[in-house]
């Protein structure tokens, strides 16, 4: 890994020599991306232990390519056999067997309604998020120390998550606390950093915001771009927690959460590092990305008019053209609490870091790029770009094999270097 210094700022860059990785279609799924990364996030879930290669691999060629249904029902499938057995497991006494076998049927259950969130009122959406989570708190029990689950204050409500302890004693450690992004949840952050960093000895205080797993699924909670306010009573409650130093707090979010943590840093001062994985500048922006750019301004105004109906063919063509565009504007709706695909697109653009609020995070801040960010593509250098903090920009490449989004399927090779930063901040 070579490091390249300047003022204020580190940029790491892996040295791969001259290899080279040709443009080629992927294994599986060629000709739908976003079944593709799914199919490669689920792949690297095995990292930690939350998916196996070759249970992947039978139900990801079962799939009937561009069929929402038949990528429901065979992670389904794949899901209830795996619970049935880790059931089975704990019933006979084998405790590590059913943890294990607990822990991969909750990330195929997260997995079977990812692309059902066109139509809200499917009952399979809520029937596969219920047995996600009871997966997983069955599997949270059998660790040692155990997963303990919690609800964190928020508003009138509260916010789930999970207290990964790095043993039963009161010592004072450092605090990672993490959550995902557009699409992930507390849950699947067990094996998306969590133990990675207990492992090394952080405490970890994993949650899901509004808009995220668990409060959208619950009670309907949208996202809010004010991600402050949900990051400040999240402090307010690790402060409380067993064995937290008050000093060495970190922050981490994971894809679009790469906006929200350091939209929060930047007013939340308690916050002593920060994580943007992969960094995210102007999510409205990114949203733009398929608009030729002479229109963009024209149909920016339109976004936000009672009717426009060219915009709105011009959104409806570039979703059948793309099932990325298709699932991020459908999923977008449901998560922002958008009737229409223009007014989601019109909520995203106030998702950003623009006039200071990247300036103002005054934290040491890792920021991390993906080669073949499917997503974000040029994201991170514009928040690296725009920090004024200590910074360090740390690549990921495809000739690695980490060049997808938020390094998916590389979990080992990326946390390593992400908390080495940390160790070292």
């Amino acid at each position: 890994m070579t490091e390249i210094s300047h003022p204020n700022a580190t940029i790491y860059q892996i040295a791969t020599g001259s290899k080279t990785v040709p443009e080629t279609k992927s294994p599986l799924f060629p000709h739908d991306a976003q079944f593709w990364f799914e199919t490669q996030r689920a792949f690297g879930a095995a990292s930690y232990g939350a998916s196996e290669f070759g249970e992947v691999l039978t139900t990801s060629t079962s799939i009937r390519s561009d069929s929402y249904d038949s990528w429901y029902e065979e992670w389904n499938q794949t899901a209830e056999r795996i619970a049935s057995e880790a059931a089975n497991q704990l019933a006979h006494g084998h405790n590590i067997s059913a943890r294990d076998s607990y822990l991969r049927a909750a990330t195929y259950h997260r997995a079977s309604e990812f692309f059902l969130h066109a139509n809200p009122c499917d009952p399979r959406i809520a029937i596969a998020y219920r047995k996600a989570v009871e997966c997983y708190e069955a599997c949270a029990r059998l660790f040692e120390p155990p997963i303990e689950p919690v609800e964190i204050p928020y508003d009138h409500t509260s916010l789930p998550g999970y207290f990964h302890r790095v043993d039963a004693s009161d010592r004072k450690r450092p605090l990672l606390i993490i959550h995902s992004g557009y699409d992930g949840s507390a849950q699947e952050v067990h094996n998306d950093g969590a133990r990675a960093a207990v492992e090394r000895g952080y405490n970890v205080l994993a949650f899901d915001g509004p808009g995220q797993f668990g409060p959208v699924h619950r009670e309907g909670l949208t996202f809010r771009p004010d991600w402050e306010k949900v990051v400040t009573p999240v402090v307010d409650f690790a402060l409380k927690l067993p064995g937290v130093n008050p000093q060495k707090i970190a922050l981490m979010g994971i894809s679009f959460g790469g906006y929200l943590a350091p939209r929060a840093a930047a007013f939340e001062k308690r916050i002593a590092a920060l994580i943007a994985n992969d960094g995210v500048y102007d999510y409205g922006a990114a949203n733009l990305t398929h608009v030729p750019t002479g229109m963009r301004a024209v149909f920016e105004q339109a976004l936000t008019a009672k009717e426009a109906p060219e915009v709105d063919k011009m959104i409806e063509a570039t979703m059948q053209a793309s099932p990325t565009v298709r699932w991020a504007i459908t999923h977008g709706m449901y998560v922002m609490g958008a009737p229409t695909p223009r007014a989601y697109m019109a909520a995203a653009q106030a998702y950003n870091l623009r006039d200071g609020i990247a300036e103002a995070i005054t934290c040491p801040t890792l920021v991390c790029e993906a080669e073949g960010d499917i997503f974000f593509k040029g994201q991170p250098q514009q928040l690296f770009d725009h920090l004024t903090c200590p910074r360090t920009l740390m690549r990921f490449t495809e000739s690695e094999g980490a060049g997808a989004h938020c390094q998916a399927g590389v979990g080992r090779l990326a946390y390593a270097r992400i908390y080495d930063w940390l160790d070292q901040i």
